[in-house]
């Protein structure tokens, strides 16, 4: 896969039904949650349904929000779990040293002396920051490299590569 091959971003998921009206609550994965409701129509992963978003107010763990076409709470708390995705080209490009994740997502990662470590499988934030989850290219298993400038100084999206100098003995 390479860089540019995610045509959709992941932009928010539904927590489940807010109140009997037919609001859902919504997680927002943006940096500025409250854009969600900015990118237009979002579809679920199988493109199957496209909702248009109205953010209500703000709730604890994210906002209460009316989606096109849900007017009963049986048919909010159906879509409990449901992510929600817009197309990569109506997002804002990212700052500089900024990446969205669907676009590391496949890249090859290679150390400084060019050996290939694997190919970004995840990016994950547990609360201490970034980590890519790479796959590594034989064997099973995955291994979790801190996403840090001092870790991986270069990413080269039009190349479709990772250059990273891992902690010590990450790779033993």
């Amino acid at each position: 896969m390479s860089a540019g091959a995610n045509t959709r971003v992941c932009v928010g998921a539904v927590a489940g039904a807010f109140g009997v009206r037919g609001e859902v609550r919504l997680k927002s994965f943006t940096a500025e949650p409250e854009a969600l409701a900015a990118y237009g129509p979002v579809e679920t992963e199988d493109g199957a349904r496209s909702f248009d978003v109205t953010l209500t107010r703000p709730v604890k763990g994210g906002f209460a929000a009316r989606l096109s076409g849900v007017a009963s709470r049986e048919a909010a708390d159906s879509l409990r779990g449901t992510r929600l995705y817009v197309d990569r080209a109506r997002l804002p490009e990212p700052e500089d040293d900024e990446f969205y994740h669907a676009d590391l997502i496949g890249l090859a990662v290679h150390d400084t002396g060019g050996a290939l470590l694997g190919h970004v499988k995840a990016v994950l934030n547990h609360g201490a920051g970034d980590l890519l989850e790479l796959r590594r290219p034989e064997g099973p298993g995955t291994v979790l490299l801190p996403f840090t400038k001092a870790t991986v100084p270069t990413v080269d999206l039009k190349a479709g590569r990772v250059v990273a100098d891992p902690p010590e003995g990450l790779f033993d």
